[in-house]
């Protein structure tokens, strides 16, 4: 089945006015009536502009293919998207149309209530569709993982105008932040995302998680790492300092004859959950300028009073 381009068919814009579209469709249904018109193909064009204009003519049923037309082009395979439900009612409505008959693309979006309306059928069913999903991204500090906050976003949020155009307007939420929440995970606000048409349930707005400018740390899943630059005395002799932690300054232990890269593990101090992450100090050995002549003359005794090749074992 063939996705149908509606605008196309009755040659209009698709920001066309509902006025528009009610003078076109006349002066096309005038051309194409089968009774009056000499063109070979007048039934078949006289059902297309009927269709087309059944569509366009009502704001929910045109919201509604407008948000297909972004997803499907004239001529594409076409399959109802999920979220459509049921049909609409057509009771007492005129058939203008030779045979009175839609295509399969109609019918599979707006269901077959038509077909029954004129021999009394019609369930009374309005045509509905669930709203679409929306999704944004969102910027928290890494502190607000480890103690959880509350925050007020804005958003430009897709909206139907009153003729059933697609327009945007910035909307205002409060969000809560949860404790321990992670990096790409989603925050789920149900019903507020897109709106519905008919009366159907309103989409979901689904907020994605990324962490801002987190300074010194860095994070990998539940595991927070913090690259903390140690003196080479502090890393040869051991020493005993505080260090920061997105959750307040801890004290940690150096042992002796530490290296360059070595992690020294904080249990349980990564993002908090009922399987907390850890958080790991990585050492980094930061070295002292030799900027005047006393500094150069400590790194001489140094080189004199060791017996260190760091290039020991590297192949020739």
């Amino acid at each position: 089945m063939e996705f149908k381009d509606y605008y196309d068919i009755m040659g209009l814009q698709r920001d066309a006015t509902q006025d528009e579209i009610r003078r076109v469709y006349r002066k096309l249904a005038r051309k194409y009536h089968p009774d009056v018109s000499q063109e070979a193909d007048a039934e078949d064009r006289f059902k297309q502009v009927g269709e087309a204009y059944e569509v366009l003519k009502d704001p929910e049923k045109r919201a509604a293919y407008d948000q297909l037309g972004s997803q499907w082009q004239a001529g594409e395979d076409f399959h109802p998207p999920p979220g459509w439900e049921g049909g609409f009612e057509r009771a007492g409505a005129r058939d203008d149309f030779a045979g009175g008959s839609f295509s399969d693309f109609f019918e599979s979006l707006y269901g077959r209530a038509h077909a029954q309306a004129g021999a009394g059928h019609g369930d009374g069913q309005g045509f509905r569709m669930r709203g679409q999903d929306h999704h944004a991204r969102i910027i928290v500090d890494l502190q607000d993982s480890y103690r959880g906050s509350k925050r007020s976003i804005s958003l430009q949020m897709p909206d139907l105008s009153p003729d059933g155009h697609v327009t945007t307007r910035r909307r205002t939420l409060n969000i809560r932040i949860p404790k321990g929440i992670r990096q790409g995970q989603q925050i789920r606000l149900a019903g507020q995302g897109g709106a519905s048409l008919g009366g159907a349930d309103a989409g979901d707005l689904y907020l994605e998680i990324e962490f801002g400018q987190m300074g010194q740390y860095r994070v990998e899943g539940a595991d927070v790492y913090l690259d903390l630059p140690i003196a080479p005395w502090e890393a040869a002799l051991g020493a005993t300092m505080e260090v920061p932690t997105p959750a307040g300054a801890v004290e940690l232990k150096i042992p002796p004859n530490s290296r360059a890269g070595q992690k020294l593990r904080l249990k349980g101090r990564g993002l908090p959950s009922k399987q907390a992450g850890d958080l790991y100090v990585v050492l980094q050995i930061a070295l002292p300028p030799a900027d005047n002549e006393q500094h150069q003359q400590v790194y001489e005794q140094m080189r004199d009073s060791f017996e260190f090749n760091p290039r020991a074992g590297m192949e020739k």
